[in-house]
């Protein structure tokens, strides 16, 4: 297929949290989500493709320093810069990867001349190949996975990575999506533990589990992604009850991650944490669980050279895995180099990115003593755009346990139009249920999200959505933006 971008157009819906996620350096309790729709001419056919994203502060650059009001200015500038250079790559018919190398390659190019980190940059690429991505999904009739694993796209892994030459993408891929997933709940930092220990002035009452306890219950969990922020003082005693409530309410049966937040400054100093909380009895249970753990390191120190000292030394250690280091095509090669296990997907992070680092993990996974990861983490996804896309990506990877926490920091598509609710009742039955205060939720079963409508789906959602509920992106922000939030 070759196509050309006619048009690119942006609309905003403004977001409230149902509290505030604590995480690293922040807190977010409110952000636009950006919605991108790409008017395309495939074959000569019409067709418009979608992608979304929510726009959350300090994760793309965590730099305290500078406000939430300048990072999503600098956000949006990246986003925008990327739609730009996207057309001119489309200028011509052209195909899906001869098409995204450009587009990757200009991007880069321009974020070098004004000192934009890669994982920033290439939010604006992601949104880029996500919303044409699923144009050619309409276009084709095609879902996702069998549009991946054809020949349609012309994605040559080799041309990535040497070590890649002769890899072709069904490799890569699941023999067929996963047909459910398990979701791995997001115990943030500020996360309340025990519904009963919740002031009655903070108690939500929205319908929705708030605890971490009442949460398990409620939704059947067995997997949990634990955040630290690398004081043993405070992460300590919290710890201990966060194992009393699994204990208690699971048995001996889930598994977890500790996500580090990019909390400390050198593998040493996050190895003497960690061995602190080994010793703690208390903890034996979440250790004897334990999967993997997440970016301890913060980004500027954790693919520097003394790392893979660190890791080699470190003997009896978990795997440990990069996240927000994963920024450009290159990362994930060092970071095996250093002695990590892996890394992270996320569709912000890119789809072809994301193929090329499963690709590479499972080309060396017979090279190597230590286990490699390809874990699937969350940036507070949320439907019925980003979350579905997001899915329909891990299925097709074969990403058996994702972090999920849209559903649990949102109040499920409550902040949609009663249409898109609707709709995403209609179209995705087996992954929305409707509460009982009549807005669409995620059916959790068993701590399980059934993905046959998403794999169905041309690129995991199956909905016509309407824009014209939202806000075009210049309108929100003349009408003043972040004050909206």
């Amino acid at each position: 297929m070759q196509f050309q971008i006619q048009d690119v157009r942006f609309h905003v819906l403004p977001m409230r949290t149902r509290f505030p996620f604590k995480y690293g350096i922040a807190s977010m309790s409110a952000l636009p989500h950006l919605f991108v729709t790409a008017i395309l001419s495939v074959d000569g056919k019409p067709v418009s493709g979608m992608a979304s994203e929510g726009l959350p502060p300090k994760w793309f650059t965590k730099d305290p320093a500078t406000s939430f009001e300048l990072d999503l200015a600098e956000m949006l500038a990246v986003i925008q810069n990327a739609s730009r250079l996207a057309r001119l790559a489309s200028a011509a018919p052209i195909r899906y990867f001869p098409w995204w190398q450009e587009l990757y390659q200009e991007q880069a190019r321009w974020a070098a001349v004004k000192q934009i980190p890669s994982l920033l940059a290439n939010l604006g690429v992601s949104l880029m190949e996500r919303a044409v991505l699923d144009g050619l999904c309409k276009a084709s009739s095609t879902p996702l996975h069998r549009l991946l694993g054809s020949e349609s796209l012309a994605i040559q892994l080799g041309d990535i990575h040497d070590e890649l030459r002769g890899i072709h993408v069904q490799d890569v891929l699941s023999p067929q999506p996963l047909s459910s997933i398990a979701i791995r709940h997001t115990v943030g930092l500020g996360d309340p533990l025990r519904s009963k220990d919740i002031p009655a002035d903070e108690q939500l009452h929205d319908g929705l589990p708030h605890a971490l306890d009442e949460s398990i219950r409620a939704y059947g969990l067995s997997y949990f992604k634990i955040k630290v922020c690398g004081q043993s003082e405070t992460d300590l005693p919290r710890l201990r009850e966060i194992t009393a409530i699994l204990t208690e309410e699971c048995g001996s049966h889930f598994h977890i991650t500790l996500d580090g937040n990019e909390q400390f400054e050198n593998l040493a100093a996050f190895r003497e944490f960690y061995e602190a909380l080994r010793a703690d009895a208390t903890l034996s249970p979440l250790f004897q669980n334990l999967l993997l753990i997440e970016q301890p390191l913060h980004r500027n120190h954790a693919l520097k050279d003394d790392v893979a000292v660190s890791l080699a030394e470190w003997h009896d250690g978990p795997g440990v895995i990069i996240d927000e280091s994963d920024s450009a095509l290159s990362d994930l090669p060092r970071g095996l180099a250093l002695g990590y296990s892996g890394t992270s997907h996320k569709n912000c992070k890119g789809i072809i990115k994301g193929l090329a680092n499963a690709a590479l993990l499972k080309t060396r996974a017979g090279q190597t003593k230590r286990p490699l990861i390809l874990s699937g983490e969350d940036l507070a996804n949320v439907g019925p755009m980003a979350l579905l896309q997001d899915l329909a990506m891990m299925a097709a990877l074969g990403v058996t346990h994702v972090e999920r926490n849209g559903h649990h920091y949102f109040r499920g598509l409550s902040m949609h139009s009663e249409a898109v609710q609707n709709d995403a009742l209609k179209c995705h039955p087996d992954l929305y249920r409707q509460h009982s205060a009549g807005f669409p939720t995620l059916d959790i079963q068993k701590g399980r999200l059934n993905l046959g409508s998403v794999n169905a789906a041309p690129f995991g959602c199956g909905i016509d959505l309407n824009t014209d509920a939202l806000l075009p992106l210049n309108t929100w922000i003349k009408e003043g933006g972040m004050a909206q939030l």
